[in-house]
């Protein structure tokens, strides 16, 4: 059994702004059903660029509903300059912290907060920049390297925990590895 905070309970036995939103005119989806995590986060943007409402559909476990909910309830009121800077650490910590192993439930959350971002922007996300290593989550290089940096990551699970590569078919896990060892040489 996972240690919840009582915020995450709170928030995944009572989600705020479950479902699809009227009128949201940005939308962004991360995750994959096929895999077992994903998000389709709904906003709706006035003139002045502020989000006025926000509503998330999820489909992944406790911390993933409540990472959804918390990210909405973060946001409302934002300009999105203001919500681009939301970190899955703003949206953990807001939550009172997650358990290490849930960490990429944060990060779906502002994955999906990017994409709407875009999608109201009107830029097109073609494709993630780097190598492709985990086909199951669509985690590139740079983005594993990223989170070494970032997060002082020094194993595959602690990889998987973070971004949930790693944690489907497995197949790539000495790829990730790799990566982590190339990360640590250069120090």
């Amino acid at each position: 059994m996972w240690d919840y905070t009582d915020k995450v309970k709170e928030h995944f036995l009572n989600p705020r702004n479950g479902g699809e939103l009227e009128g949201a005119n940005a939308v962004g989806e991360t995750g994959s059903l096929n895999c077992g995590d994903a998000l389709k986060l709904y906003l709706k943007i006035n003139e002045n660029e502020r989000i006025i409402d926000a509503t998330f559909i999820t489909f992944g476990c406790a911390s993933a509903v409540a990472s959804s909910s918390a990210l909405t309830e973060i946001i409302k009121g934002m300009t999105l300059d203001e919500a681009s800077k939301v970190t899955n650490d703003d949206i953990s910590d807001y939550l009172g912290g997650l358990p290490k192993a849930k960490m990429h439930c944060s990060v779906m959350g502002q994955g999906a907060l990017k994409k709407a971002i875009a999608d109201y922007r009107g830029i097109q996300i073609l494709e993630k920049p780097g190598e492709l290593i985990c086909e199951c989550f669509e985690v590139t290089d740079l983005e594993i390297i990223e989170a070494v940096k970032a997060n002082g990551l020094e194993t595959t699970d602690d990889v998987t925990n973070y971004l949930k590569a790693g944690g489907g078919c497995g197949q790539c896990l000495d790829r990730i590895e790799a990566v982590i060892e190339s990360v640590k040489a250069k120090g």
